[in-house]
């Protein structure tokens, strides 16, 4: 199974692709797609063409996006709310659910603690996908988001094949 995380923002999507296979986990490819100008409908359809280039080489089964919550400045929060509905729309265009997780269950999951910062983040993610070359924040934030998910499904999986 190939899973691809999704880490959303305007200014920079993360993005990393895990294959899994059984408890192994391999890593396939990450990035970060940026826009920094332009008007806000020009950097929306760039962070959708730019997915979907992305999302049609590594053709992942599966696909999870880190949930936003609500800061203080709402206009931020909104556009960041549109660009994960971007991160969205790839992955539902080509018939894939997307799996949705509070930045607090990500960190559990990867570092075992639900307030890790960025550098522990980082740190777990190099350990559990040896030799990965990470192109930044976002994008092991995206490969986190990955392992997340990779997690969950083989959790379901186990309790499905139980009951």
């Amino acid at each position: 199974m190939r899973v691809m995380g999704l880490d959303p923002g305007l200014r920079a999507l993360g993005w990393g692709v895990v294959e899994v296979s059984g408890s192994r986990l391999t890593h396939v490819g990450n990035g970060v797609i940026r826009t920094t100008t332009g008007a806000l409908g020009a950097r929306l359809a760039s962070l959708f063409q730019e997915l979907t280039t992305v999302w049609e080489t590594y053709r992942p089964d599966e696909a999870a996006v880190e949930q936003t919550f609500v800061n203080r400045d709402g206009a931020g929060t909104l556009k960041l709310g549109q660009a994960r509905g971007i991160a969205m729309l790839v992955p539902a265009r080509a018939g894939i659910d997307v799996g949705e997780y509070a930045p607090n269950a990500v960190k559990k999951a990867v570092v075992g603690v639900g307030h890790a910062d960025k550098k522990q983040i980082d740190h777990m993610v190099r350990m559990q996908l040896p030799g990965v070359e990470i192109a930044g924040p976002d994008a092991a934030d995206a490969l986190a988001i990955a392992i997340c998910h990779a997690h969950m499904v083989q959790t379901r999986t186990i309790i499905e094949v139980r009951a």
